[in-house]
């Protein structure tokens, strides 16, 4: 007598988990690493550990300088708090693994913990997108709508647009667990990765099929072409608004509430369009591992530096935290 299926989650391991022929399923995976030259590992080790550290440290200080500062509690610091917190939990969910990599000499992730993995990286990569296309349209609606602005920008409407984000990230994030329902693993069970992405992953599969492999494409290239278009649309209007400024004080002031956002949006969809949308034969797995490099571990640790570094606001807000500290000491 079958047993019931609790939930959605036990039903995807198990369809996973099925194999179609007389061999056992695979039930971990191996993952290869960035390299497997064994000085390389001491020094890659050292090096990520640091910008894993940075990342926590700098992402969780912006959440808490926001917070703590009344000055800061503005649509754009609640979009920008959020996108810290997505930065941590983006490279949370790679890096520890990452850093195992480094110390042992294979290192093995249970199925249950590749998709997992999986699932909150394209969930939070595809946050991400959304929220820095949220930001852009913040942006807009400040200087283009200044007057309305506390009103199309309320409290309600910048909780819709987080609610709209977090849920594009998890429907998306399903599309790419969707797809692999009907695989079945047996036989090679190593990545050639640092992490569980999506496409090392499928290529273990038995089979192989078109939808498997176009379908999530056709998801992510559908997340970076709405949320670029926003962006653009969103700073053409800014442009146009800014050269109608007469003073000069003025333009640089209105240019420089939108420089931070336009490094972070330039880094980002920079190596995601590498990562997504070139052809797959234009670049090496190596040159894979070096991009997703960038986008999971460096730009989260990067984020808050440009928010903080280049915004006066962030800086000013520091310091009146610190003067505070200091004097109460």
């Amino acid at each position: 007598m079958k047993r019931k299926r609790k939930n959605l989650g036990i039903a995807f391991l198990l369809q996973i988990q099925k194999s179609d022929n007389n061999c056992t399923a695979v039930t971990e995976f191996i993952l290869l690493g960035l390299t497997d030259d064994p000085t390389l590992h001491v020094i890659l080790f050292v090096i990520f550990l640091g910008v894993y550290t940075v990342t926590l440290t700098g992402n969780l200080s912006i959440i808490i300088l926001i917070r703590n500062s009344s000055q800061l509690h503005t649509p754009m610091y609640l979009f920008l708090s959020n996108l810290a917190f997505v930065d941590i939990g983006f490279s949370s969910s790679v890096t520890p693994l990452m850093l195992i990599t480094f110390l042992a000499d294979e290192t093995s992730i249970p199925l249950g913990g590749c998709v997992a993995q999986m699932c909150s990286a394209a969930t939070l990569g595809t946050v991400e997108c959304f929220l820095l296309a949220v930001m852009a349209y913040d942006r807009y609606m400040a200087i283009c709508n200044p007057l309305l602005y506390s009103t199309n920008m309320s409290t309600g409407v910048c909780m819709l647009l987080l609610f709209i984000s977090y849920v594009g990230g998890c429907v998306n994030a399903w599309i790419f667990m969707g797809c692999l329902l009907n695989r079945s693993f047996c036989g090679p069970n190593k990545i050639n990765h640092f992490f569980c992405d999506y496409s090392p992953v499928l290529k273990l599969s038995n089979y192989q099929d078109d939808l498997a492999e176009i379908l999530p494409a056709a998801s992510a290239g559908s997340v970076i072409v709405i949320t670029v278009l926003i962006i653009i649309i969103s700073y053409v209007y800014i442009l146009f608004s800014v050269l109608k400024i007469n003073s000069t004080e003025g333009r640089s002031k209105a240019f420089a509430t939108c420089s931070s956002h336009l490094t972070a949006v330039t880094l980002f969809y920079g190596t995601l369009t590498f990562i997504y949308m070139m052809p797959k034969s234009s670049y090496s797995t190596d040159e894979n591992k070096v991009v997703s490099v960038f986008y999971t571990v460096m730009i989260p640790m990067l984020n808050p530096l440009i928010y903080s570094l280049r915004n006066n606001e962030v800086k000013g807000a520091l310091r009146k935290m610190i003067s505070r500290k200091l004097f109460f000491s």
